[in-house]
Formats: structure tokens, sequence, C-alpha cells
């Protein structure tokens, strides 16, 4: 190794299985976005205008893409391969949460929207069993 090489080269390495320290995943982002598409839903039912209901459904859209993201992050970045001892279902769940949020992207069916807020309730039961809660709520926070 070159003189430069082996001044420019790290003193120490740092290996860690998400962005940052754990403490800052919660589900209840996605939960947020999703609860939005509920409701966006939800007031499309109760409008006829044509421009309304294309907006809403461009909101929705974008919406759902935060949901997914959600999920995404905190599947990929909190869980870690110790967390299918507690939740052996895991990997399951996140995918039928991901694949609900593309239905709901897709759909204006209000039921559609109550199921992925139904698996997002099973994503929070499960971040909560690995301790995210302990980790990630400040106090005065909703449990």
């Amino acid at each position: 190794m070159s003189l430069v090489a082996r001044l420019l080269a790290p003193k120490a390495v740092a290996h860690a299985h998400c962005d940052l320290p754990c403490g800052i995943y919660d589900p209840e982002q996605a939960r947020i976005e999703a609860e939005s598409c509920y409701k966006i839903i939800e007031k499309m039912g109760g409008n006829s205008d044509p421009a309304f209901t294309t907006r809403a459904i461009h909101i929705k859209e974008e919406r759902a893409d935060l949901v997914k993201h959600h999920l995404d992050v905190l599947w990929h970045d909190y869980f870690k391969p110790e967390h299918l001892e507690t939740v052996p279902n895991l990997h399951e769940l996140f995918w039928n949460a991901t694949k609900q949020v593309s239905k709901v992207k897709a759909s204006t069916d209000i039921a559609d929207a109550q199921k992925l807020l139904d698996l997002i309730n099973e994503v929070d039961a499960a971040w909560k069993a690995t301790g995210g809660e302990g980790k990630t709520r400040v106090a005065g926070r909703p449990s």
C-alpha cells in the first residue's frame, strides 16, 4: 500500500445494521400517511366534482408512495435478523403490507385502505415486540 493510501485509510471501521443508531425508526410515520389515504378515499366518496377527484387521486398516490417508503425504511433499517425469533412472519408481514400499499395506490375502495391500516397495526405490534417503542418514542407521545 502506498504512503498516500495508508495516510488516507480509515483508522477505525464502524459497522452498523442501519443508517443511524437505532432509535429513530417508527411505524407511526407510515400510519399517518396511510390514514391520509383512508381519509382521501372517504372524502372522494362524498364529492362528485371531477377536478376534486383528480386532485384527490394524485394526493392519495403521493401519500401511498410515502407509506411504502416508510415501511421499506423500517423493514430494512430497523429490523435485524434476530428479530425473526420474536416475529417469525416478519418478511411476509412487510411483503403483504407493501403489496397492500400498491393496491391502495391503484384503488378508491375504502376497504383496501382499511386493510392497509390493519397491516400497519401488525407492523406496529412487531416493532413494539422487538423493543422499538422504548428506543424511539419521546415522552408524551401516544403508545
